[in-house]
């Protein structure tokens, strides 16, 4: 039973991380490489206070971590296989959206 927990609360941290658009183009701009705070904020086109939290959030997670550079930190995704799964889960979403079976979809909102 304590492995379905593990299992449920890795699974609700990633969820987590991905809850937020920001957070998302973050981790697919880490996906392509490690990056230094100042430099993610000015690729995605936000304020540094603003990245910060989001950053704060995603180390929580446990889906990045930091590298210390001598006074300067760099981020980068905790585990390789997260770049991996972002592409995979990616893939899987856009694929279902192709084809959906549900055709009252969009009136429902269930798929």
């Amino acid at each position: 039973m304590l492995t379905i927990a593990a299992d449920i609360d890795a699974l609700a941290r990633f969820g987590r991380a991905l809850a937020d658009p920001i957070r998302c183009r973050i981790l697919l701009a880490l996906r392509k490489a490690p990056a230094h705070p100042a430099d993610l904020a000015e690729e995605l086109g936000i304020s540094r206070t603003r990245l910060s939290n989001h950053l704060a959030c995603l180390r929580d997670c446990g889906i990045v971590v930091t590298v210390p550079e001598g006074r300067r930190v760099r981020y980068e995704l905790a585990d390789a296989r997260l770049g991996h799964a972002l592409d995979d889960l990616r893939g899987a979403v856009l694929a279902v959206e192709a084809d959906r079976t549900c055709l009252d979809a969009r009136e429902k909102g269930c798929c």
